[in-house]
């Protein structure tokens, strides 16, 4: 069953990444009116967190934050099938790194990297940083339920050698990198909620008492790589500007959960700046005064 819905609907994706960005935004345009006035997508949700943690806009001001969050995750949906056949060439020119220079210090050090980001503005086009350094990537995540389709996604990271693992795999992955002295650039999008059963770090997120994944920052510490936060702008549709912020070399120093703090707060910095760019689908909060006393 899995091979047969990725052999009939994988064709339809291939199409639609070789549309070009203007029609591809017509598409968008054209989910968005499917996802929140038809389907109505989480539509409650979204709401839900908006209300929770911008207690400070009004009802008129979070609807509207609503509906441009889902015109810009429309915009990501067709950004993603977009990667699928987009040229290298193209995607540079569309995610833009201010500061790549940060990197290539660190290169000439040796010095292997652990990269804090949010699930915000994209996160989807980061890998094409590996066109620009040295350092081979590699970036933890969950593994999709159809392994055709979890391939696929697999192959188009690779390209650019940057190569996906789950959880489980990550701490002997690296290790054993370290061990062959193999310069590595680790991603991690951290911001969302851990298992109750597995939080053991609890944090005020856009004011709330949330638990916390704290396993980037136990990572580099443990390997002795640096740290840093990869600030994301949306310049306008279909273009992005990353930056590197919070370089830190010396993870060890740091007292626990110090680093995880620093990173989430300039996580809430720019869903401050810009809401309609944070991924509010997700049920972030739902553990919200749940904390063991």
């Amino acid at each position: 069953m899995q091979f047969l819905v990725y052999i009939l609907v994988y064709p339809l994706l291939w199409i639609i990444s070789i549309l070009p960005f203007r029609i591809l935004y017509l598409l968008s345009d054209g989910f968005y009116g499917l996802l929140y006035y038809i389907i109505g997508y989480r539509k409650h949700v979204v709401l839900d967190n908006l209300k929770l943690a911008l207690p400070d806009k009004s009802e008129k001001e979070i609807l509207a934050i609503r509906k441009r969050f889902y015109h810009h995750l429309c915009d990501m949906m067709v950004e993603a099938i977009k990667s699928i056949t987009i040229s290298q060439t193209e995607m540079q020119k569309r995610y833009v790194f201010t500061n790549v220079e940060e990197i290539h210090k660190l290169e000439k050090e040796h010095r292997s990297i652990v990269l804090f980001m949010g699930h915000y503005a994209s996160w989807e086009w980061i890998f094409i940083l590996q066109t620009h350094i040295k350092h081979k990537g590699y970036a933890v995540y969950k593994r999709l339920s159809n392994k055709y389709f979890d391939a696929l996604v697999k192959r188009i990271r690779a390209k650019y050698n940057s190569y996906l693992i789950t959880t489980r795999e990550t701490f002997p992955t690296l290790i054993n990198a370290k061990r062959n002295n193999e310069l590595t650039l680790n991603g991690f999008v951290f911001d969302q909620s851990p298992k109750l059963k597995k939080a053991i770090y609890w944090q005020n997120f856009m004011g709330i008492e949330v638990p916390v994944h704290v396993g980037a920052e136990v990572l580099a510490k443990r390997l002795d790589m640096v740290t840093l936060f990869l600030k994301v702008k949306k310049v306008k549709r279909g273009y992005y500007e990353a930056t590197f912020t919070d370089i830190i070399s010396n993870s060890q120093d740091y007292t626990d959960f110090k680093l995880t703090d620093l990173y989430l707060k300039r996580v809430e910095e720019q869903i401050y700046e810009a809401p309609e760019y944070y991924f509010w689908t997700h049920k972030r909060w739902k553990h919200a005064g749940k904390k063991p006393s």
